[in-house]
């Protein structure tokens, strides 16, 4: 069964942003929201303070972010565009200016789902910031209104990856992935699983990972690598990393422990330690090959 034509996938991705929108409007410091109060005044700052205020500076971008999150956030999505516009104007090189374009000319268009314009300004972000959530989002949307299905479910599994867990829009992608799935007949759940249990590792700061027991940080270590040196830092995740794969050698039975070692491997730029952990996980454990081998995929580990 085919996905229905580009009105139902567009309410898709409606309700998934609508549900999720504060979490893609990432504003650079703390202060930037449309509530900061003005030279110490109790009452937020209204959309008429924000587009004074942006107008009288036009050079500044986060004039014009400002403005456009607060206007996104009334619905007041091509006014919104209009803002991010200029935004990009005052800051070409930054990528969440790019993506909060994009999505805005996506939100204001009736007519078509992912207007060419949006997708200029997702490509330009992506070519900024290839990382950027937002834009890999609505590419994937791309994708699947052109009807290559499969590739769509892929790169938002790679996402999901690649999504901090607990993240504001984590339960609407999945909630994407599990609807594209269910109309085109394809089985996500377990690729879902696999795209999760691949966030359980260290990040790059590593400041989590697998502790002695192999299962993750305490929070001692957690404590501890806060206050260190990058290099302490590093030493810190090989040390967690080398338990971790001592442990396998002894107990390999778990598929997503080896997708735990595969991504920490990359992470500290081991790819042919990653690759011979696929490898041995994979020869460990037939009957997950598929889960682990497109973990692989996702990781990029050839």
């Amino acid at each position: 069964m085919k996905l229905p034509q580009k009105g139902t996938i567009a309410a898709i991705v409606a309700l998934a942003l609508l549900a999720g929108v504060v979490g893609w409007r990432v504003i650079g410091t703390a202060g930037d929201t449309p509530d900061a109060p003005v030279d110490g005044a109790d009452a937020p700052l209204t959309i008429e303070a924000l587009e004074a205020a942006a107008n009288a500076n036009p050079d500044d971008p986060q004039g014009w972010q400002r403005l456009g999150l607060a206007l996104f956030g009334e619905n007041r999505f091509a006014e919104a565009a209009t803002a991010y516009e200029r935004g990009t104007a005052a800051d070409p090189e930054s990528p969440i200016l790019w993506s909060a374009l994009g999505e805005s000319l996506v939100m204001a268009s009736s007519t078509d789902p992912l207007p060419a314009a949006a997708i200029t300004a997702f490509e330009r972000a992506l070519a900024l910031d290839s990382g950027d959530a937002r834009a890999r989002y609505f590419m994937a949307v791309r994708r699947d209104l052109s009807g290559d299905h499969a590739g769509a479910i892929r790169d938002w599994l790679a996402l999901l990856a690649d999504t901090p867990p607990g993240s504001p829009w984590e339960a609407d992608l999945i909630r994407t992935i599990e609807q594209v799935g269910a109309i085109n007949e394809i089985d996500v759940a377990p690729r879902i699983a696999s795209a999760s249990a691949a966030r359980d590792i260290l990040p790059a700061e590593a400041l989590a990972g697998p502790a002695a027991a192999g299962r993750g940080p305490t929070a001692q270590e957690i404590a501890a690598a806060s206050a260190i040196s990058p290099s302490q830092q590093q030493e810190m995740a090989e040390g967690m990393v080398s338990r971790l794969a001592a442990r396998l050698q002894t107990e390999p039975g778990d598929p997503d422990d080896w997708i735990m070692l595969m991504r920490s491997y990359k992470q500290l730029g081991r790819d042919g330690d990653a690759r011979l952990a696929r490898d041995r996980g994979l020869a460990a454990n037939p009957a997950a090959a598929e889960q682990i081998s497109e973990a692989a995929e996702m990781l990029g580990i050839d």
